[in-house]
């Protein structure tokens, strides 16, 4: 067996080979998908109607008032959508005074939803289908009912206590004052009548109509800052993606307010040195992608936020010059210190498709901590995200809140395309590796497994993962040699070997093969590739 195809990790998943394919971190959501290309529906739509579905199987990493990002890929060229909310017109940083950090919970929390704005926007450049037809198997799960799966089931638990106080949360999400329990039916009536009412208006109700009144009378019985005019004001923007050559492929991001550019300052760092010629998972390869993703955080961590608010662009952390600078100074056999601020949590879903004429989307969207901020917008079913817990309050920062401005954000989608060659510029990988600040590390990872270990899609999912933690200590999932391991910790790594499983996060990808592609689903989440 040729090597891409061998399965060297421990895993209870194999690749799964088609024409057409839909990867995300949901059963339900992934058939979703599928039933939606069955239909007529193009990888767009696929990914669309997962995406909607997923508000409604998967609550506890994301909703309708998530945010969203998007890479897609046309058959020709690659697409970005930066579908990130924006901090109400209110949120000056005197509304925050005397506060330590930005709150995590209640409306001080809550920027202007965007995942809506993503599902409009890619639906009308790029879907084949009605828009309305998206939602079909949404809202039948949300009226009907569906079986809660068991990740889900137990972040949903969690939930009861970390939401206590949110009444309207606790008569949406916890029937009979409980959360469903893995395998119990939860159906969800008030969601389902907010999801025909977006589709019927083409999101038009969710900013300018009927819901974004509901949204901002809620707000204003709370003291909340949102507005009607905050949520008119709101748009999701077409991006340039930004890009770093890692030898032969091309590693593709949305551009800050995102982390993703933190992957392309690593995978530029690791261009200078030969992984491929260091064992796969040996000490020497697994300290120098550490020490180059340290790069990556330490000018997230200065530089990173809303992108008219910093003073560097992106194209200045990718001058050729600074990255091979910072790759001579990692030092091969000593671990530098790290100390970062980035704020960080592991709960969000990504799902990516996946069609027979060509087309690939990467696709993210999250509350960010959980539920979100708990306002769940009453007779919506809206969950709204806490994704103003990204900004900081530290003056002079290009993170720091601001009236209309977005904040950092962990979510991040992927893309590879082979770089040089005859296949100079062609789709290679649509990916992701959903999990707070481990989704730029678990980039690195997924793109150095594929491209230098030649490894297929599954087994570099399933093996072991690092993360460097935000304090500068290295997590290690297990699965790694003791030897490997010792030889870290000599290093000067400060090691963490007791984690939880979810910290590693969730990865989904689909590769390009001769015939069509190749998929695979992380098996720490509850996820599916499927295909037909």
């Amino acid at each position: 067996m040729p090597n891409a195809w061998r399965l060297p990790y421990a895993s209870r998943r194999a690749p799964v080979f088609a024409r057409n394919l839909v990867a995300t971190s949901q059963p339900l959501a992934a058939q979703a998908g599928i039933r939606t290309l069955l239909a007529g529906g193009n990888a767009v739509d696929a990914a669309l109607a997962t995406a909607i579905t997923l508000t409604i199987v998967e609550p506890s990493n994301n909703g309708i008032g998530s945010d969203a990002f998007a890479l897609i890929w046309d058959g020709r060229a690659l697409h970005g959508l930066n579908a990130s909310g924006r901090a109400p017109a209110g949120w000056t940083p005197e509304r925050f005074a005397g506060r330590d950090a930005m709150p995590e919970r209640g409306w001080d929390a809550v920027t202007v939803p965007g995942a809506v704005s993503a599902w409009v926007a890619a639906s009308e450049r790029f879907g084949a289908l009605p828009f309305e037809d998206l939602f079909a198997p949404a809202i039948e799960y949300a009226r009907d009912g569906f079986q809660v799966g068991p990740y889900t089931g137990l972040a949903w638990r969690l939930a009861e206590r970390s939401y206590a106080d949110f009444p309207e949360f606790a008569s949406h999400f916890l029937p009979g004052g409980r959360s469903p329990r893995p395998g119990e039916r939860f159906t969800a009536p008030d969601t389902a009548a907010t999801l025909e009412e977006i589709a019927a208006t083409r999101g038009e109700s969710f900013y300018r109509g009927a819901l974004a009144e509901r949204i901002a009378a809620a707000s204003a019985a709370a003291g909340g800052a949102m507005t009607a005019d905050d949520l008119a004001a709101h748009r999701a923007d077409w991006v340039e993606p930004v890009s770093q050559r890692y030898h032969d492929v091309r590693l593709h991001e949305i551009p800050p307010n995102g982390q993703g550019l933190a992957a392309l300052i690593a995978l530029g760092v690791l261009e200078h040195h030969d992984l491929a010629a260091l064992p796969v998972d040996s000490v020497d390869s697994v300290h120098l992608q550490v020490e180059a993703m340290k790069v990556g955080w330490s000018e997230a961590a200065r530089h990173f936020g809303d992108p008219d608010s910093m003073a560097l662009s992106p194209g200045d952390f990718l001058e050729p010059g600074f990255l091979a600078a910072r790759a001579a100074a990692i030092d091969p056999k000593r671990a530098a210190p790290l100390r970062s601020h980035l704020p960080t949590n592991p709960d969000t879903v990504y799902l990516t498709a996946a069609d027979a004429d060509g087309r690939m989307v990467s696709f993210i969207q999250s509350n960010y901590r959980g539920f979100g901020s708990g306002i769940v917008v009453p007779g919506t079913g809206i969950a709204l995200q806490n994704r103003g817990s990204g900004f900081t309050l530290e003056p002079g920062h290009p993170n720091r809140v601001g009236p209309r401005k977005r904040p950092f954000h962990t979510i991040i989608p992927g893309f590879v395309t082979w770089s040089g060659g005859e296949r100079d510029g062609e789709a290679a990988m649509s990916f992701g590796v959903m999990g707070g600040h481990m989704q730029a590390q678990g980039h690195v990872q997924m793109v150095v497994r594929v491209r230098d270990y030649d490894q297929n899609p599954q087994a570099a999912s399933d093996a072991p993962r690092w993360q460097v933690r935000e304090d500068g200590a290295l997590r290690l999932e297990k699965g790694f040699d003791p030897d490997v391991i010792e030889g870290l910790r000599e290093r000067g790594h400060e090691l963490v070997l007791e984690n939880p499983p979810h910290v590693f996060g969730g990865a989904q990808l689909i590769t390009r093969v001769a015939d069509g592609y190749c998929g695979a689903s992380d098996h720490r989440t509850e996820g599916l590739a499927i295909g037909l």
